[in-house]
């Protein structure tokens, strides 16, 4: 069978796109991590699929390159209206996501953050606001869900750690069920902050739309981040926004690399 594809992504965070709106494609774990492989397969952080929607626009499912299907994924949603040409809504795992065309990019409204432990999940009753958990030199995170969960540990420079060491030991901890996602951040200012992530299931990336999501998300509620904040990753900046109802808005760039076919 031959497979249209688009390659695409957000700051550096790259995507296999697969636009299924006019005919299914089948998709498991084993042709995930094939069409992910950077040697031997396309190549990408995460496999998206497009598929036609019922209430919304379209509907959107996330594999990591390692074959795992996760809930969402914030760089991602920003390419949806991209390669569509136009403002759309996107039915998720994790809800009903609102995409809109902006600047070279996209503006996506993530919903509102949760902190409840169960909805993490943890494998046990905890305060997420600094939680009395530490690895090595990080110690007292944050936990925060945005569809997908995670850890924000705040530290005065992001680049100190080495997150590729000790991000996979944090991910797998028996702590969390589900896995998670990690984050450390430098508050620059209240209006500025520098932020690496340790993706679940793809490792080091060049930037996290959830992962920028949820630390904007810490950051506010312990008090230290204006209501706009600019968030430098990797890759390249986000802008990060608290609405009026208490939903986070992400705005950044999409690109549309090229598209292609291969043999699924």
């Amino acid at each position: 069978m031959t497979l249209r594809f688009h390659k695409m992504h957000g700051l550096g965070n790259d995507f296999v796109v697969i636009d299924a709106r006019k005919g299914a494609v089948a998709l498991d774990a084993a042709r995930v991590r094939a069409l992910a492989d950077r040697r031997t397969g396309i190549g990408c952080d995460q496999l998206i699929l497009i598929g036609p929607g019922t209430e919304t626009d379209v509907t959107m499912r996330i594999w990591n390159g390692d074959g795992s299907e996760v809930q969402a994924c914030g760089n991602a949603t920003r390419c949806v209206p991209v390669l569509l040409g136009r403002d759309c809504t996107i039915e998720t795992v994790a809800g009903t996501l609102h995409a809109r065309l902006a600047d070279n990019g996209a503006t996506v409204d993530m919903g509102a953050p949760r902190f409840d432990w169960e909805a993490l999940p943890l494998a046990f009753a905890m305060d997420t606001r600094r939680m009395p958990v530490g690895w090595g030199l990080l110690d007292t995170p944050a936990a925060v869900g945005v569809g997908n969960p995670h850890l924000v540990f705040f530290v005065d420079d992001p680049y100190a750690i080495d997150l590729a060491a000790i991000g996979p030991e944090i991910e797998t901890d028996p702590l969390f069920p589900e896995r998670i996602n990690v984050n450390v951040a430098g508050i620059r200012s209240r209006g500025e902050v520098v932020m690496r992530t340790w993706e679940r299931g793809a490792g080091l990336t060049q930037a996290c739309g959830t992962g920028a999501c949820a630390t904007f998300a810490a950051g506010r509620r312990l008090g230290l981040l204006d209501a706009t904040v600019r968030l430098d990753l990797p890759g390249g900046a986000l802008t990060l926004a608290e609405s009026d109802d208490g939903h986070l808005l992400m705005s950044g760039p999409a690109v549309h690399v090229f598209s292609g076919e291969t043999s699924l």
